[in-house]
């Protein structure tokens, strides 16, 4: 039994975070357009998950043309539009990039480079880290932080897997070396150090709950919902901050929160949130660069030593 299902218990630790802050809110834009299963890449067949098919597999053999489109909206309409929302209104974002769909895609590198956001690295490929063997996954891995290295100028300090990671990802992150945190957990709302090979390593927490993935499967309907559901947690949150801060990821996807009637409901949310003092709304990077400092790395006596 390795599983953790005690945590910080009833008295998690106060963050700290930057002035004092109720709550650190992180939005994580997924881009992974161009970099999902496709048969010009050589696969059996297209992509369709988090599509405007929703939870329902079209059926369609071979290549299709439909599903590729709904891709290329996010990439081509979407992010533009959701890079717009918040240079607007001078927020931070975290990137969750696959190496690939950045590669194929310049001008939005480069855009996500001004903008200075920072990268999470979410593989090479859209593509299910917990299918592959360790030898393939290790050289993914490391064909992911070149090519990032390569087209954004500077290597992924943290990463994130499509779904979930395999039983090996942690330990060849640990192995590569160059990592400073993942986010292939789901089990808290504060970062948290673990072990893996007798060293310590740092967890960023992501989460599927505040994430518009909920309208491909359907959760969500309208912007409304979006909004209202992500405005709940933040408002229960940030009032709960007065005791026990905590963080606040959201989960974005250019081709699903990018069409108009959603971003709606995300331009609502980003309001909301402006409106309130004591919110501190940062990149990924900075929350794990926060907590090494003010919570650092065990050195001994952890399980795994």
């Amino acid at each position: 039994m390795d599983r953790d299902l005690i945590g910080y218990g009833a008295n998690p630790p106060n963050p700290q975070w930057p002035g004092q802050a109720r709550i650190a809110v992180n939005f994580v834009l997924n881009f992974e357009e161009g970099s999902e299963p496709s048969v010009s890449d050589g696969d059996s067949g297209s992509e369709w998950a988090l599509t405007e098919y929703g939870g329902t597999n079209p059926g369609v053999p071979g290549r299709d043309l439909a599903a590729e489109g709904m891709f290329a909206y996010g990439a081509r309409v979407g992010f533009w539009r959701l890079l717009r929302l918040f240079q607007e209104r001078n927020l931070p974002m975290t990137v969750f990039a696959c190496a690939l769909a950045l590669e194929r895609n310049k001008p939005a590198a480069e855009a996500i480079r001004q903008a200075g956001y920072d990268i999470c690295c979410h593989g090479w490929r859209w593509e299910k880290h917990f299918e592959m063997a360790e030898d393939f996954e290790r050289e993914r891995i490391a064909r992911a932080v070149a090519s990032l290295r390569a087209t954004m100028g500077d290597r992924p300090l943290g990463w994130y897997c499509r779904s979930g990671p395999g039983v090996n990802t942690r330990r060849l992150l640990v192995e590569e070396g160059g990592f400073l945190y993942d986010s292939d957990a789901y089990d808290d709302e504060l970062p948290y150090w673990t072990r893996v090979g007798g060293k310590s390593h740092l967890v960023v927490p992501y989460t599927l709950s505040t994430n518009d993935a909920k309208f491909a499967r359907g959760a969500f309907g309208t912007g409304d919902d979006f909004f209202h559901y992500c405005r709940d947690a933040f408002d229960f949150l940030y009032a709960e901050g007065q005791r026990q801060p905590k963080m606040l990821s959201i989960g974005l996807h250019q081709r699903l929160i990018g069409h108009p009637a959603r971003a709606a409901g995300l331009q609502r949310l980003l309001d909301h949130i402006g409106r309130f003092e004591g919110v501190w709304v940062t990149r990924r990077l900075d929350i794990a660069r926060h907590w090494v400092v003010k919570f650092p790395a065990p050195v001994a006596g952890m399980p795994g030593d």
